[in-house]
């Protein structure tokens, strides 16, 4: 059986290791690879140096990151023939609805607003157990 493939692109330490505990709770086999900003992740899923791109069944994106940021990763990603069908999943601290607009316009999947501050840790774990039963586990059921 195919082990699903998620791509979480998360510059936040804390952000990355709740997704890891949500994720986990899924009981579903999946390879999680990592990326730090919208260009570690286009080098993932394109290759770099004689190593194939990765296809993820699904993208975990937080939308501001340095070098760049979520909406022109989306942009990039979208313009990529083999690339440009990958559900996305935005999970970010902007309530702006702009980015929200400009996200949707680009076809991602479902939107999450991340809890701001540590103090909201219990409400940020509880928002991405949620969300990732309801979401993530019907396209890693797939």
């Amino acid at each position: 059986m195919k082990k699903n493939v998620i791509l979480l692109v998360e510059d936040d330490e804390l952000d990355v290791i709740s997704v890891q505990r949500s994720l986990k709770k899924l009981d579903q086999e999946y390879e999680l690879h990592n990326a730090y900003n919208g260009v570690e992740a286009l080098e993932l899923l394109r290759g770099r140096k004689g190593h194939d791109g990765i296809i993820p069944d699904v993208i975990l994106l937080d939308l501001n990151m340095p070098k760049m940021n979520g909406i022109e990763f989306l942009k990039e990603l979208r313009k990529d023939e083999q690339l440009k069908d990958v559900k996305v999943f935005i999970m970010t601290t902007s309530g702006e609805e702009t980015d929200r607009k400009e996200a949707d316009q680009l076809g991602i999947s479902g939107y999450l607003i991340k809890p701001l501050n540590f103090t909201d840790n219990r409400k940020r774990t509880d928002s991405l157990d949620a969300f990732f039963q309801f979401h993530i586990r019907k396209i890693l059921a797939n």
